[in-house]
């Protein structure tokens, strides 16, 4: 199974930006999806996590602002970022872990709020 994120940028803070990942691979069904991010100098993170059923679980410093989502028929899961500070600014990684319980990462994708 191979995760590609996308999406991604440079956003003034207060803007939006949304990160999306899709899984491939052969004979796979994934549970469950989790938004990663690491910021310079720091441990990765945990921002946001999904079951298979659609319900969302968030760190206490996204939520309010942050949305996620997939669509299990594209194996897609998506993250919309609102009201975006210049401390979320990190490397976004993609997790998914399969039903059978293997976990997989994407590579990552730069998020950077700045003025």
């Amino acid at each position: 199974v191979q995760l590609q994120a996308s999406g991604g940028g440079s956003v003034q803070p207060g803007g939006s930006l949304s990160v999306s990942c899709t899984a491939s691979g052969r004979d796979f069904s994934i549970n469950a999806w989790g938004w990663y991010r690491q910021a310079p100098g720091k441990q990765r993170e945990l921002v946001a996590t999904i079951t298979r059923y659609g319900r969302p679980n968030y760190a206490d410093f996204v939520k309010g602002r942050f949305t996620i989502s997939r669509d299990n028929a594209k194996n897609m899961v998506f993250l919309r970022m609102n009201s975006l500070k210049p401390e979320d600014t990190a490397v976004y990684y993609c997790n998914a872990v399969l039903v059978l319980g293997s976990t997989y990462w994407g590579q990552g994708t730069l998020v950077t709020v700045s003025s």
